[in-house]
């Protein structure tokens, strides 16, 4: 039987398969990962009627130029992402976000750009025939760990899809992907390290998402925060989200694929309700952060996690 696959004729910024993440590993340096924007993804497979652990292609600011081969595909975009479908007759199909389409042998999918944000996610019914690694689809390419030997995509390869039996269901959902004034924080195991006055210019001040930003970490840049007791302390575990401070005092933002563990004082964590939104500003960017404590984030990730079962509830 012929297989079905996708040419790569473009392979875009930072294309990589990624899933819901990697568990129980922090003991042995290797990070969750999984995608950053885990609504988008969740989003992205109930649309085409795969299991929310199903992996997706991720790529960031663009994406990848694709060519299908040998059959048809189902196919949705989460995200805030501007695409085109090239059918084989040449005609020209703008794509929308969060809606399903079918791709016919020879056509192809040209992921053009993300808009306002960073990452969007690509979804096939049935999904892509890759193996796990350590129970996970996630790429980690610091580390070379996950299908696709633990790299981006490039030029000219092919990625091979499952074969399904079942007929395409064309879907839909009116989604917007929100905004919010401020990204919220707990106090980080080292907030009393920092200044009274570097803790109100983090809490106050904007500070302004640098090109030197990744899957691991966001670099931020603004006023300088003065540290009053030591720029440097022992290795201790990481989380995701959590806000280190180096000597130079600008903060950096732990993102999914972050050293388990860091020598750089903690000043805040940021939320998990409020995950999605960080990891979705693109460089250039302003953000301001605003203090809260753990029983209201624990109160917002639960509205987080009810909003996002309605989402998905929504699509039938």
């Amino acid at each position: 039987m012929t297989k079905t696959y996708f040419e790569v004729l473009r392979s875009g910024i930072n294309t990589t398969y990624q899933d819901s993440g990697r568990n129980s590993l922090y003991h042995i340096g290797i990070p969750f990962s999984g995608a950053m924007d885990k609504r988008n993804l969740l989003i992205s497979n109930k649309l085409v009627g795969n299991k929310q652990t199903s992996a997706v292609i991720e790529f960031a600011l663009q994406g990848p130029l694709l060519r299908l081969n040998n059959s048809k595909a189902n196919f949705v975009i989460t995200g805030d992402v501007n695409f085109n479908i090239i059918r084989k007759n040449s005609i020209i199909e703008k794509g929308n976000c969060y809606q399903s389409y079918v791709l016919e042998d020879s056509d192809q999918l040209d992921i053009i750009s993300t808009n306002r944000s960073v990452y969007g996610y690509l979804s096939i019914q049935g999904g892509y025939k890759i193996d796990s690694f350590w129970n996970s689809y996630s790429v980690n390419t610091k580390a070379k760990i996950g299908p696709n030997n633990g790299e981006k995509f490039t030029n000219n390869q092919k990625i091979f899809l499952n074969d399904i039996k079942e007929s395409f269901h064309k879907k839909k959902i009116n989604y917007l992907n929100s905004k919010i004034e401020f990204i919220r924080v707990i106090k980080g195991t080292n907030y009393d390290y920092f200044s009274e006055k570097a803790k109100k210019i983090f809490l106050s001040e904007e500070f302004k998402v640098s090109k030197l930003s990744d899957r691991m970490g966001m670099r931020l840049e603004g006023s300088k925060l003065e540290n009053i007791v030591d720029t440097n302390i022992r290795s201790e575990g990481l989380i995701k989200g959590v806000i280190q401070v180096p000597a130079d005092g600008n903060p950096i933002v732990m993102l999914s694929d972050h050293g388990t563990i860091g020598g750089y004082p903690k000043i805040a964590v940021v939320i998990s309700a409020d995950y999605d939104k960080i990891v979705q500003l693109p460089p250039g960017t302003k953000v301001k952060f605003k203090l809260i404590d753990l029983k209201e984030a624990e109160n917002l990730y639960k509205l987080y996690r009810f909003e996002t079962e309605n989402i998905l509830n929504q699509i039938q």
